[in-house]
């Protein structure tokens, strides 16, 4: 590009965001096809072949798993440097819905370092990571979907990790990391979780969960956890929870640990969206989330369009996001509320308090049932310098609290009852 783009706080855009080429298959060395190592598309589980072809692969220089049209079944597997994963059109690499398959370990999850269940495909430190093709990887997460609703009903107080079950994708101290054109879909808990990695691509990918008959509980499409430099381009998200959530950690003395971060430069560009919980979701285990892009964007009728999960027990900081080129259709344009599921101030006897500031919308075509769901809770969070510019917003409850945030900026703005 000729002119010089930059983030919401000025950093220069690296040329890294404007290549969103995909490797092919020939691109990323030696092939491995399942069907050439014994292992069949008969319903058995596969899992100690295929990651034995993963070890192999990484003892012979590198080389790319292939999965042939058919659908193969298997429990974790853990990628090793210069291993990638490519799914042909036709092809499934399905998850075992057995959570026995998948092994304890230290992880990471929401919000927290902690023990529980590795993932379907698991990738820690690996630098050109690839996952790609025009294939499917199910979580095959009906089972436990029904289950979690199962407990609930038995224990309205249960958590989210009280069901047992898997993430569909783990990425993990990872850089140089392309995931492109799959459809991953049916995960157990979480689809794609990346924590503390950078430059990661998302391109072209669908990303899916049902609502009905059965909801897919906590199937959040892509969570960011603790990352730097992230490109969302050109994917579908459809799924029974956020779409696209920033995490980074919770708690009372959130920002004081080594292991929770901050989220910078993401740029989310040119997708388009099914119904979700929030197109774009802050929290509810995040402390720090700047420079934020989303443009371009269309977006079925969603719950929220931006979504600000303000925890009264964990320090937070949004800032720097701007919002341009949406239409669309929501429940709520944006939502900025306490959020106090699972509320826990520990030892802490005060309560932290929360920020959001620096946050546009531009130039958005909407229609919704309300258009500015924010709650002024000057206790337990600050909200300022807002701006809402070139909006053509259609909504039930037009209304605006011109109070709930210092300094907000109105201009061109346009509310037409629905």
């Amino acid at each position: 590009m000729n002119q010089i783009e930059r983030f919401p706080d000025g950093t220069v855009v690296d040329t890294w965001f404007y290549d969103a080429s995909v490797p092919s298959l020939h691109d990323l060395g030696q092939p491995y096809v399942l069907t050439d190592f014994g292992i069949a598309d008969d319903g058995k589980l596969y899992t100690d072949e295929i990651q034995k072809l993963i070890n192999t692969a990484a003892e012979n220089g590198g080389g790319v798993i292939v999965v042939p049209p058919g659908t193969y079944m298997t429990g974790a597997l853990f990628f090793k440097q210069g291993v990638h994963l490519y799914v042909e059109e036709g092809g499934t690499l399905k998850g075992s819905d057995d959570i026995s398959d998948y092994p304890l370990l230290e992880t990471r999850m929401e919000g927290e370092t902690c023990r529980y269940y590795s993932a379907l495909i698991n990738a820690d430190g690996i630098d050109g990571f690839v996952m790609c093709g025009t294939g499917t990887i199910d979580g095959n997460g009906c089972r436990s979907w029904k289950a979690f609703w199962q407990r609930r009903r038995w224990n309205p107080h249960c958590t989210n990790k009280d069901e047992q079950r898997a993430r569909l994708v783990y990425i993990s101290n990872c850089k140089n990391v392309v995931v492109a054109d799959l459809c991953l879909q049916n995960a157990q808990y979480w689809t794609t979780h990346i924590y503390r990695c950078h430059h990661v691509k998302f391109i072209g990918c669908h990303i899916l969960s049902p609502r009905e008959p059965v909801k897919a509980p906590s199937t959040d499409a892509i969570d960011i956890d603790a990352c730097t430099d992230i490109l969302i381009k050109r994917c579908y998200m459809a799924v029974n929870d956020d779409a696209v959530a920033f995490k980074g950690g919770k708690g009372p003395w959130a920002d004081t640990l080594p292991e929770n971060g901050t989220n910078n430069r993401i740029i989310i560009e040119d997708c388009e969206y099914g119904f979700c919980h929030g197109a774009l979701t802050c929290g509810s285990e995040a402390i720090h989330c700047r420079n934020v892009i989303m443009r371009r964007i269309k977006v079925g009728r969603v719950l929220n369009m931006v979504w600000m999960k303000m925890r009264p027990d964990t320090p937070q900081r949004y800032e720097y996001m701007h919002f341009e080129d949406i239409e669309g259709e929501a429940v709520n344009f944006i939502t900025i509320v306490p959020w106090t599921q699972f509320y826990d101030l520990k030892d802490r006897r005060d309560i932290p308090m929360s920020y959001a500031d620096q946050i546009t919308f531009r130039n958005c075509t909407y229609q919704c049932d309300t258009f500015f769901h924010i709650l002024a809770e000057p206790t337990q969070y600050l909200l300022s310098n807002f701006t809402f510019a070139q909006l053509h917003i259609k909504a039930k409850n037009g209304s605006i609290n011109e109070q709930a945030v210092n300094n907000l900026a109105l201009e061109d703005i346009r509310i037409d009852p629905v």
